[in-house]
């Protein structure tokens, strides 16, 4: 018997216990808690397949893929994950058209982002170039110079252009 009232059972499985005095349970499958199986979620799955570009490594050219993607080295060229998140690392540097489901930018985009979800810059970010995206995330340090769209879900956009605001007196007139 081991220490704190649990043995080992013959698979090298730890078992506690009985309380009633008795023998120690069997080490079973069924005395071993496992989640009740469920729905698959596949975005979890997606998230434990992630590729990395590594802070020594340059890659000139279109790089396009079906899983997340996190960048602490050089890309320059075009950057198309549109079913994946790309983040581009603190030590990253992106100059590429980029194009993904959802960006995050920790460190550096010369070029403009597209995000088909989301896009945010964190505080250490810096993004030279046009940002579209439904939802935009900007950290207070963080630095964008370029123009913003944000366009709904579907795509549609009225361009690089802000929404046109209505003239000042358009709600206060009454037809007389």
């Amino acid at each position: 018997m081991a220490l704190f009232g649990k043995s080992e059972g013959r698979e090298g499985r730890e078992v506690r216990d009985r309380s009633d005095g008795g023998p120690p349970a069997p080490a079973t499958a069924a005395s071993q808690r496992t989640p009740a199986p469920g729905p698959v979620d596949r975005e979890h799955n997606e998230e434990t397949s992630m590729a990395n570009i590594g802070k020594s490594i340059t890659i000139s050219g279109d790089l396009t893929g079906e899983e997340d993607l996190v960048i602490e080295g050089k890309v320059e060229g075009k950057v198309s994950l549109p079913n994946n998140q790309l983040t581009v690392g603190q030590n990253g540097a992106v100059q590429a058209e980029v194009n993904a489901k959802s960006v995050v930018v920790i460190g550096r985009v010369a070029g403009n982002v597209r995000g088909t979800e989301r896009v945010e810059i964190q505080a250490t970010g810096i993004v030279d170039g046009d940002v579209v995206s439904p939802k935009l995330v900007v950290a207070e340090g963080a630095v964008l110079n370029g123009s913003i769209s944000m366009t709904g879900k579907s795509g549609a956009s009225a361009g690089a252009s802000p929404a046109p605001t209505p003239p000042p007196q358009a709600d206060v007139r009454k037809a007389g």
